[in-house]
């Protein structure tokens, strides 16, 4: 599909000895990475690698050490078993409002020359500067689907997010790829017992200079918004008397890393 928008709702969920829930709305983006350059320049509003009401950086995503988006995918994919780069790949992802960013999660897709789901690439990031890649790939062939046409994929925690949940998790992800409707769910237990749940899910807009100024009106300081949300619930978390983890000492210093997801 070409590129486009997603006015998306996101839901977290908490369990255990503090429990919450809360909603809140995002705009993401869904770019095609191979023609981020031309599609990005006939949208008034949006902006690639320079300050606008919108804009997406090489920066942001991905490495983040100056390599091109395509080159440092077809690597990461390959380096998990896909044999041969992607005819396609998809990210979507939280543009900067106002050259402010912070993009909790972001979504690789790699498709091959049928158009058929061949690698995902699950772009965690927390407050403290530091990312992850949970990867995922089946040596070429198309990844297995559900019957609405979902991907579901494991993995173990081991990657710091939030100080109010442990390492000793395991994640559950459920992945639609990027259509007129756009979902994600993921589940985080920890010894068997559910911990968090948390859910994204939108309807896809053209990628137009008028979409952009409407949803930049409905939806301001959008990224600002998530970073403000993220420590206002955990003020709220530690006030209730939930444990606060402290980044393991082992990763203190691991700026970014990446590991396998599995289906």
């Amino acid at each position: 599909m070409p590129s486009g928008l997603y006015r998306c709702e996101v839901m977290h969920a908490r369990f255990g000895e503090v429990s919450y829930r809360f909603n809140y709305k995002v705009l993401s983006v869904c770019i095609d990475i191979d023609r981020v350059t031309e599609d990005l320049a006939a949208v008034p509003g949006l902006s690639l690698n320079r300050f606008n009401l919108l804009s997406l950086y090489f920066k942001d995503y991905g490495a983040r050490d100056g390599r091109p988006w395509r080159l440092w995918a077809d690597a990461l994919l390959a380096q998990y078993g896909l044999p041969e780069p992607a005819a396609r790949i998809e990210l979507v992802c939280l543009p900067r409002f106002l050259g402010w960013t912070f993009n909790p999660l972001a979504m690789w897709y790699a498709y091959d020359a049928a158009g058929a789901l061949v690698g995902i690439i699950a772009e965690v990031s927390n407050t403290f500067g530091q990312w992850h890649h949970y990867v995922l790939a089946d040596g070429g062939r198309a990844l297995a689907l559900t019957p609405n046409g979902q991907v579901k994929a494991a993995a173990d925690k081991v990657f710091h997010v939030s100080p109010f949940l442990g390492m000793v998790c395991r994640y559950r992800f459920r992945f639609s790829a990027p259509a007129e409707d756009y979902r994600l769910a993921i589940h985080e237990s920890e010894n068997g017992e559910p911990r968090l749940l948390a859910t994204q899910s939108g309807k896809r807009q053209a990628l137009t200079g008028a979409n952009v100024f409407k949803a930049a009106l409905l939806q301001p300081f959008n990224t600002f918004k998530v970073m403000a949300l993220i420590h206002w619930w955990a003020l709220k978390i530690w006030l209730k008397g939930a444990r606060f983890h402290k980044t393991p000492a082992s990763l203190r210093a691991v700026r970014y890393s990446h590991t396998e997801m599995k289906q």
